[in-house]
């Protein structure tokens, strides 16, 4: 009998080492495919995104161009970039054109047109608005980020400030010094909610409006740098404390 379980002992042990080397093995390639993936992921979704927009820019320009001037008339096959490349000089002597005299009497006539034009008036002039706050250097796209406390009491969101409201709504919204603020969605930031809040019931935080982007695609997955962390947690810190305190006020009050 003990011979009996000798041999099923050690018939145990043979399969618990035959079975452990396999397991070792299949965490290591499962490892090694993550880690591959996690290099080769982002790359490959960066080169599909370039390689659509040259795509989508060269079928753009591709027919403003007589055929007797396209390179794959002399060659043969297509050289990708082509139309890009037309397009960023077409722009730039665009740039340089509407920068002298001359060239922004024809913009200013043109704008004139538009103007009289009932449904396209609006969205030129909204589009215009966009692009010059986008680019412009003098524009006012956002720089600032900010937490704001909502859906409800006691949770924060992230929030993309821009200018002061105009005079006329100033007049009509609350006393206090009230700021544009652009709240997006997760994980498709150009949704979102607009709104005018109180500078004073927003927390600013040191980060920068990339890092917030990545924080709000990602799901909250890729947080900022350290640094910048540290800072966030410390602002929602007081921000929490500052609450007890207001709560502990309206106890008192009872």
């Amino acid at each position: 009998m003990s011979q009996i379980e000798e041999k099923t002992g050690e018939a145990v042990v043979t399969d618990v080492a035959r079975v452990v080397p396999q397991t070792s093995v299949a965490s290591r390639l499962r490892n090694y495919f993550l880690t591959g993936l996690v290099v080769a992921g982002p790359l490959a979704i960066t080169v599909w995104l370039i390689w659509s927009i040259v795509t989508w820019v060269d079928d753009f320009v591709r027919p403003l161009i007589p055929p007797t001037y396209r390179p794959e008339s002399y060659l043969p096959w297509p050289i990708p970039g082509t139309g890009l490349i037309i397009a960023i000089v077409a722009l730039t002597l665009l740039g340089f054109l509407t920068a002298n005299l001359v060239g922004r009497k024809l913009v200013e006539l043109g704008e004139s047109l538009l103007n009289h034009m009932p449904i396209v008036r609006p969205i030129y002039k909204t589009m215009k608005q966009i692009f010059e706050s986008l680019f412009s250097k003098s524009g006012s796209s956002f720089r600032t980020v900010a937490l704001v406390e909502f859906p409800a009491p006691g949770m924060w969101s992230l929030v993309f400030l821009s200018q002061p409201p105009s005079l006329d709504i100033t007049k009509r919204l609350p006393q206090g010094e009230h700021v544009s603020a652009f709240m997006p969605c997760t994980p498709n930031p150009t949704t979102g909610f607009f709104f005018y809040v109180k500078r004073k019931d927003l927390i600013e935080l040191d980060i920068t409006v990339e890092n917030a982007m990545t924080l709000l695609i990602s799901a909250g997955m890729v947080q900022p740098a350290d640094e910048a962390q540290k800072k966030l947690a410390s602002l929602a810190a007081t921000a929490k404390a500052a609450r007890a305190r207001a709560k502990r006020k309206v106890e008192a009050a009872e």
